[in-house]
């Protein structure tokens, strides 16, 4: 059994967990959960991803022995820069022992494992927070073709989405030059979305929880490709 832990902030979308793991063979999806304000606010989110908090979330999972760590937030890792987030990840890997990552280091993975080079991003934050992710993937040389910011204030917020407003933001905010869309948030619920987004626009799709988990279980050494959780866990897209 592959054991893999996720640090989550608060609570919203973490649902999304279980639901992947039950498309998943012989894996187990640990999930715990670190506190703070849920507003989509650079201090807030710095508070959010900082070393207290992430230290708090690895002791909750060390009784799991868990095969790999992932911080489960992309505003609260990218809000740091891709240097920030670095250490971030390289500080939280010395305390856990293991594998370690985070959400925004699982998107720019995630597009190299699928060859992407242009994409359109679908983001729920507010403008200031989102540029700050459109930064991240340039910094890693990915180019945005297309960019929406949809200014919601919290996660609870989000997390609230409907599957139709879901579909509804990813759909508006494809881009004709782009090999994929990108959706930035582990707050909004995605992963039983994937496919049905991805057959409507006729290529990939990344979610923010999606990632998370296809990089957690890469780290951990667990390869074996999935149904029902887009082409990113599709045809050895895990090797």
């Amino acid at each position: 059994m592959t054991v893999v832990g996720f640090i989550y902030p608060d609570h919203a979308a973490e649902d999304d967990y279980p639901s992947a793991e039950a498309l998943l063979d012989d894996v187990r999806l640990q999930v715990v959960h670190t506190y703070g304000t849920d507003l989509h606010a650079i201090p807030e989110l710095l508070d959010l991803g900082s070393p207290d908090k992430l230290a708090g979330g690895a002791e909750q999972l060390a009784g799991h022995h868990p095969d790999a760590v992932v911080w489960a937030c992309t505003s609260g890792s990218f809000v740091f820069g891709t240097e920030g987030a670095r250490q971030q990840v390289e500080t939280l890997r010395a305390t856990t022992g293991v594998p370690t990552t985070s959400t925004s280091f699982a998107f720019t993975s995630a597009a190299k494992a699928l060859g992407l080079r242009k994409v359109s991003v679908a983001a729920s934050y507010p403008a200031d927070v989102a540029d700050r992710f459109r930064r991240f993937l340039a910094d890693d040389g990915i180019e945005i073709v297309g960019f929406a910011s949809a200014g919601i204030d919290t996660a609870a917020e989000v997390g609230q989405l409907s599957d139709e407003q879901v579909i509804e933001l990813v759909l508006a905010n494809d881009h004709p030059d782009a090999d994929a869309v990108l959706i930035p948030d582990t707050a909004m619920r995605t992963v039983l979305l994937v496919d049905e987004l991805e057959r409507r626009l006729g290529k990939p799709v990344l979610t923010a929880n999606q990632v998370t988990i296809w990089e957690g279980l890469r780290l951990a050494g667990h390869t074996k490709p999935a149904e029902g959780l887009g082409k990113l866990f599709r045809d050895g897209a895990l090797v």
